[in-house]
């Protein structure tokens, strides 16, 4: 069987273009998904108990269906049942930081009630209102706390933008798919793609690592 590497050299431009368009996914999607993912935990911890209802529904909703399946439901169900019409891009970053929201949304709950009551109890004391405790006390030892786990999920959201390629995003999947068909180069094309994606991956996932040591919870 002969190889032609050519392929893959004469279209490294199309590649390139995947691949930004993958980091730029990634970064956008947890630009957003950070606020977001805070401001649910909020609301799931607010004492209004519709509040924390509607927040929880919307959490386990996306944490219990497939990232496949919502993209799809940004994609056709919006404007078939509410006329909001999105272009192909802003559905996948709808659909992406919906999902990245909900799963930040119960790392960051998480962070936030393993801090002793203590603590709230003493900035309490110190005639602080609950906002200033939960500002200046508890978020920031929360954050860091769950650093490892925002840091887990980055990862998976890099590898999870392929999925956008089921409705013509032209991230790194989808281009390499579709010179995959125009070549009929498919050992060439899929293992090319498949070192970018790791010579991306490998370094994020060393520095989830490193996270990991350096900012690991001791009680």
């Amino acid at each position: 069987m002969s190889l032609h590497w050519d392929v893959v050299f004469d279209n490294w431009r199309i590649f390139l273009d995947g691949a930004l368009l993958t980091i730029l996914l990634t970064v956008t999607t947890m630009a957003l998904a950070i606020p977001g993912g805070l401001l649910l935990a909020f609301l799931r911890l607010s004492p209004i108990r519709a509040v924390s209802l509607a927040a929880a529904a919307f959490v386990e909703f996306f944490r219990a269906t497939p990232l496949l399946l919502q993209i799809y439901w940004v994609y056709y169900v919006l404007p078939a049942a509410f006329g909001i019409q999105l272009d192909q891009l802003t559905t996948a970053i709808v659909g992406l930081t919906c999902n990245v929201s909900a799963f930040n949304s119960e790392t960051f709950r998480a962070g936030i009630l393993s801090i002793r009551e203590g603590q709230w109890n003493a900035g309490l004391a110190l005639g602080m209102s609950r906002a200033q405790v939960m500002g200046r006390i508890v978020l920031p030892q929360a954050v860091m706390r769950v650093l490892p786990a925002l840091a887990s999920t980055w990862v998976s959201l890099f590898k999870d933008t392929s999925l956008v390629a089921i409705i013509s995003v032209p991230e790194l999947s989808y281009v390499s798919l579709k010179l995959r068909a125009e070549t009929y180069r498919i050992l060439e094309v899929l293992t090319a793609v498949a070192v970018i994606y790791w010579l991306l991956g490998y370094p994020q996932a060393k520095l989830v690592d490193w996270i990991h040591r350096r900012w690991k919870v001791v009680e």
